[in-house]
């Protein structure tokens, strides 16, 4: 009879697309007892994913143990599935020769975002371990700007002369000559190597074998540069609704190809760290490491801290008004803090519009008219709501009129501010994601305080 422990085990290791807290116990009990054995028939009917999330769902010191006992196990598509910290992890603990097995079996651009981050004496190593042509391939792509097309696109791809008929297609398809087998389109090129169109494959087998391929090609193409960044790249696919478009080098020769499951990740990864640079959270990673997350929050923290001395000292030049009358410390903050919520609406929309290309400058000035808009109908609104909330629990009119007035330009002063601080730092080649929250909280905070006590102060409110 099994024990209820060997029932746990036996349960399927995957379920909702998490592996199940018993299969985790199952593994490290094997990698306690150094049954390397027991580890690879647990991991064998796992996908690479899985492998993968497995990797990621351990402990540090666990997960150089896995990936000693799966040895040959450790294949290219679980690597390539990794999490990047914890890839650059566990590749440190392998053989250069492993890495490099792993790295020919990778499609170009994979092998390059590994072997990039490699130390330059690790990378040096792997880089011998290659073959001629890998290591060729590797190296240019490396040769390109970081988060370009050079670094995202493929080499593997299929290339034919414009004089070729399908049938001539097909059989060079098949031919031992052909070393491509994932493929969506193919290219048609000069005898120069330029792309002059392109073929989906469902043309090649629905078309009689003696057309022209020049009868049949597209001729009209997106064709993205090699310099080009991986964000504008994106932005194309996304604009034109490609599959893969052709990479093409300075003198517009055929260099490569990038396809749309290559641009699903970009997408995602250029959407995260804007959110994340929003906040001053860095990579926002859970397992970056400690030290590298502290250097990238801090700095924004100590900026804040900057902006917070700049807001305090300005209640404390209206130290002797806030003392007449205790209830304006009361509501200044929530002055400040409507308008600084107002400022983050606006600077989140036009730190997106600038990201995905809506926002150019033809329709800049369109935008900063709307956004003024927006911003006198909310401070109306909010001017109304709090200006007759306050007068009637504190039965005090002029103090209600004061606080409505505020609030209203504040939330005008933070609807412009949310607008022109991405723009502006757009102008001068900072990334509106980075910095616009800081300058814009430093703006509300201080404005709220400022016209809040100002008016106070001026209407004869505090006698």
């Amino acid at each position: 009879m099994s024990s209820d422990a060997d029932t746990e085990i036996n349960r399927p290791a995957v379920a909702d697309n998490r592996l199940q807290q018993s299969f985790l116990r199952a593994i490290e009990a094997a990698l306690e007892q150094q049954d390397d054995g027991e580890v690879r028939a647990l991991v064998k009917p796992l996908h690479p994913a899985d492998i993968a999330d497995l990797f990621e769902q351990l402990g540090s010191d666990r997960r150089a143990e896995l990936a000693v006992a799966l040895g040959p196990d450790l294949t290219a598509d679980v690597l390539t599935e990794m999490n990047d910290w914890v890839r650059d992890e566990v590749v440190g603990e392998l053989a250069p020769s492993q890495v490099a097995e792993a790295v020919s079996e990778m499609d170009t651009d994979d092998a390059v975002a590994l072997i990039e981050e490699l130390a330059p004496a690790d990378k040096e190593a792997v880089l011998d371990e290659l073959s001629a042509d890998d290591r060729v391939a590797i190296e240019t792509a490396l040769s390109y700007p970081e988060e370009s097309a050079g670094r995202l696109m493929q080499r593997e791809l299929v290339a034919v002369p414009e004089h070729f008929t399908i049938g001539d297609v097909i059989d060079y398809l098949r031919s031992d000559g052909n070393e491509v087998t994932d493929f969506w389109e193919i290219f048609i090129v000069s005898p120069d190597h330029r792309p002059v169109g392109t073929m989906r494959l469902s043309w090649v087998l629905t078309t009689p074998r003696w057309l022209p391929v020049s009868d049949v090609m597209q001729r009209e193409q997106t064709l993205i540069p090699v310099d080009m960044d991986q964000e504008e790249v994106a932005l194309r696919f996304q604009k034109y609704a490609l599959i893969s478009a052709a990479v093409v080098d300075s003198a517009g020769r055929l260099a490569g190809v990038i396809t749309a499951d290559d641009i699903v990740h970009i997408i995602a990864e250029e959407a995260g760290e804007d959110i994340l640079k929003l906040s001053g959270a860095g990579d926002g990673d859970i397992f970056e490491p400690v030290a590298d997350s502290y250097k990238a929050r801090i700095r924004w923290l100590i900026a804040n801290l900057g902006t917070a001395i700049l807001s305090s000292s300005i209640i404390a030049a209206f130290g002797a008004t806030i003392e007449k009358m205790v209830v304006l410390a009361a509501l200044s903050p929530i002055v400040a803090s409507i308008g600084g919520n107002t400022g983050n609406q606006t600077m989140a929309v036009i730190v997106r519009a600038l990201a995905t290309g809506q926002m150019t400058d033809a329709n800049t000035g369109r935008t900063v008219r709307r956004e003024t808009l927006i911003a006198l109908l909310n401070g109306l609104t909010m001017a109304v709501f709090l200006g007759l909330g306050v007068g009637l629990i504190f039965s005090d009119a002029l103090l209600g009129a004061v606080i409505a007035t505020a609030i209203l330009f504040n939330i005008m002063v933070a609807g412009l501010a949310g607008v022109m601080v991405p723009l502006g730092l757009r102008r001068m080649g900072v990334d509106p994601a980075v910095a616009s929250s800081v300058f814009v909280t430093m703006v509300t905070d201080s404005m709220g305080f400022l016209l809040f006590l100002g008016l106070a102060t001026l209407s004869g409110l505090v006698g």
